[in-house]
């Protein structure tokens, strides 16, 4: 698998030359990072060459890389039935740089690009209907962001007394616990609060 993996390496850095930038094949897919301004050129030679016939669009996400200067990866996955083969295609882009929507190649990829909005804050571009899917619309942030605090900005609840859905600061009911991450079937060295109760 991987030699015909690394022959589709080879074929598509000769096919399309400077579009395409890192190649690697590891755990059985060959993984292409492409800039942004090539991402629907090369997504259209993956779905209508011969040779590669990536017409089954499997799905695309967000990593959020807080460390780096360009600190978003979006990743889309595609199958070829026609060759057996899978492919990943990753795109780096920041907070303020926006990304082709690749719908107009992929339909499928509507709700994905969405998701990434929504999760992630990435923004694409050519895309029909770019609003949050997941979270509400006065959500504030993106919760898949590295950055973004666990326990959130906002608490929703339904009031019984207004009749509607209110937004309140979150509020934590206690404080937060210290966790030495020792083995569970050693026990920490402190007193866990009703534990002084049991016999020694």
């Amino acid at each position: 698998m991987d030699e015909t993996l690394s022959e589709l390496s080879d074929y598509l850095g000769q096919a399309l030359g400077a579009a395409l930038g890192e190649r690697t094949v590891a755990f059985g897919e060959l993984t292409v990072t492409v800039s942004a301004t090539r991402l629907i050129e090369v997504l259209r030679f993956l779905r209508d060459d011969a040779r590669c016939q990536f017409v089954s669009f499997i799905d695309a996400c967000g990593v959020d890389w807080p460390s780096r200067e360009k600190r978003f990866d979006v990743v889309y996955h595609l199958l070829s039935p026609h060759q057996n083969l899978r492919i990943r295609v990753k795109v780096e882009t920041d907070a303020a740089t926006t990304v082709p929507s690749a719908t107009a190649i992929y339909p499928g990829a509507d709700w994905f690009e969405r998701e990434a909005y929504d999760l992630y804050g990435i923004l694409f571009t050519g895309h029909p209907d770019l609003r949050r899917i997941l979270t509400d619309y006065g959500f504030d942030g993106h919760p898949l962001r590295k950055d973004f605090p666990l326990t959130g900005f906002v608490e929703v609840r339904y009031d019984d007394a207004v009749k509607r859905v209110v937004y309140e600061p979150v509020r934590l009911t206690q404080e937060f616990r210290a966790f030495d991450f020792l083995s569970p079937w050693e026990g920490p060295d402190y007193v866990l609060p009703g534990d002084e109760k049991a016999k020694t």
